[in-house]
């Protein structure tokens, strides 16, 4: 089984990072092929700065599905994860809808604790997404700063551990979600500091998309998720223009064989 992993981050070493979390719930059958933007930013911090995002995360996705089970887009606000499904025909997962539907596998109202003020809107509209604002008990920051995103796990740790118990005492939560891709790994290393489980969004994502390509499901042929028809692009990246336009190995697109008839 492969199982591809988009980051559309451009930072290496957070993609590094998450990589070394994968590997804890990888089967041994299971080949994790990531691949890290090229351009963007290093780390995706808004809802602008997510609409570009998902534009390149679906880019990525043309250029590198082919030949893979599943994918996965390894950023918490899920950038195009909608449009992603609705124009690929494999399973695609990401972190924070994966986070949000497992939470609700292990208690009744899940929160999410962040590190950032500036990321609390973005996903405020990734539960609204999910259909599970009711379920949402609280998205809490610490009060306090850090001086990088590569390593502010390590930098907010007890802080984060201490956050962690008041949210359940004060906000009522059953399960914390450590939320946004810098904090990857960080939920096995302090789960046994936390008086509820915690979800690492990204063990969440990689989990599910192994799941879903053992299901083997049939794309949609109808309905709100089938593929669209071909349609004409003008300048976008050759990967994504060819699978817009239905083309294949021989470069000759559907709408030029309907054309010819």
């Amino acid at each position: 089984m492969k199982i591809l992993m988009i980051n559309p981050n451009t930072s290496t070493e957070m993609t590094d990072r998450m990589i070394a979390t994968a590997q804890s719930v990888l089967a041994p059958d299971t080949e994790l092929i990531a691949h890290t933007a090229t351009r963007g930013f290093p780390y995706i911090a808004s809802r602008a700065e997510a609409m570009i995002a998902g534009n390149i995360t679906l880019e990525m996705l043309a250029e590198h599905h082919h030949g893979c089970d599943a994918a996965v887009i390894a950023a918490f606000g899920d950038p195009s994860l909608i449009a992603a499904r609705e124009l690929f025909e494999i399973p695609i997962t990401a972190m924070a809808e994966a986070a949000i539907l497992t939470s609700c596998m292990l208690g009744e109202r899940f929160a999410m604790l962040t590190f950032s003020r500036t990321l609390v809107a973005w996903y405020e509209d990734a539960v609204a997404l999910a259909g599970l604002t009711h379920r949402c008990a609280a998205i809490r920051v610490p009060d306090v700063s850090f001086k990088s995103v590569s390593t502010v796990q390590y930098e907010l740790e007890n802080e984060i551990v201490a956050l962690a118990e008041r949210t359940v005492k004060e906000d009522g939560a059953d399960v914390l979600i450590l939320a946004g891709a810098p904090l990857a790994g960080l939920a096995q290393r302090i789960a046994h500091r936390s008086p509820v489980p915690l979800v690492d969004p990204l063990v969440a994502a990689v989990s599910q998309a192994q799941t879903l390509a053992r299901m083997k499901p049939k794309a949609a042929s109808a309905g709100r998720f089938a593929r669209p028809g071909p349609k004409v692009t003008v300048g976008l990246p050759q990967s994504l223009a060819d699978w817009i336009e239905h083309r294949g190995p021989d470069r000759q697109s559907d709408l030029t064989l309907n054309a010819s008839m």
